[in-house]
C-alpha cells in the first residue's frame, strides 16, 4: 500500500509583525495581542506597546491567562526568577469575577437581556487607540 502524504492547508499570510501567545502557543498578529511586562515582581499590562524592557505576548482572554499560569510561561518567557503576581492582569481581563452566591453581583441579581456597563464576549478587552 503507498503512503500518502499528509495534507497541508494553506494558511493566509499575516500582515505585520507576528508574535506567539505564551498561554496558548498560537502565533498571530501583534495587533490581536496583548504585551506585558515584568515591573517590581509582577506582571503589568502594555497596550501601548511602550514599555521597556523584555516583554512576553497573551491574547487578551482569560483562558490563555489561565493557561499561561499553569504553564508558569511569564517568568520563563520574561526571564525572570521566581514567580511574577498576575493580579493586574486578571484585573483587566476579567472585571467581573464570579463572586460566592451565584447569579448574584454587587448590583443584585443578574436580569438576563439586561443590558449594563458590564462588557459583551465580542468586545475586545484591550481598546486600542488609533
Amino acid at each position: 500500500m503507498a503512503r500518502t502524504r499528509p495534507v497541508l492547508r494553506e494558511v493566509p499570510p499575516i500582515d505585520g509583525p507576528v508574535r506567539t501567545c505564551v498561554g496558548c502557543r498560537s502565533r498571530g498578529p501583534a495587533s490581536e495581542l496583548l504585551r506585558v511586562v515584568a515591573v517590581d515582581g509582577a506582571c503589568e499590562p502594555d497596550p501601548r506597546r511602550r514599555e521597556p524592557g523584555r516583554g512576553a505576548w497573551l491574547h487578551p482572554v482569560t483562558d490563555c491567562l489561565h493557561r499561561a499560569e499553569r504553564r508558569s510561561a511569564f517568568p520563563r518567557a520574561l526571564r525572570v526568577q521566581g514567580s511574577l503576581d498576575t493580579g493586574a492582569l486578571h484585573v483587566l481581563l476579567d472585571p467581573d469575577p464570579p463572586s460566592s452566591d451565584q447569579g448574584a453581583g454587587a448590583d443584585g441579581p443578574v436580569v438576563a437581556g439586561e443590558q449594563g456597563s458590564r462588557s459583551t464576549p465580542d468586545e475586545p478587552a484591550v481598546k486600542h487607540s488609533r
